[in-house]
């Protein structure tokens, strides 16, 4: 294979494969399911306007006993 045949066929079918590949993401983004997920990241850094978080994990103290 020489550079003639791989720019053909990156021009063309891997060009087409993109295409689809785009489109297909975009309904994947866009598909009625999705919102709760958007919803959900777009509001991730209010989660904790209100308050501190919750410390999860144990202290150095708390982990020595």
């Amino acid at each position: 294979m020489n550079y003639h045949i791989l720019r053909e066929i990156a021009d063309s079918w891997v060009l087409l494969a993109l295409f689809l590949f785009f489109i297909g993401v975009w309904f994947w983004a866009w598909r009625p399911g999705s919102r709760p997920t958007h919803e959900d990241a777009a509001n991730v850094i209010f989660r904790h306007e209100t308050a501190p978080a919750q410390d999860t994990e144990p202290t150095n103290s708390e982990a020595r006993t």
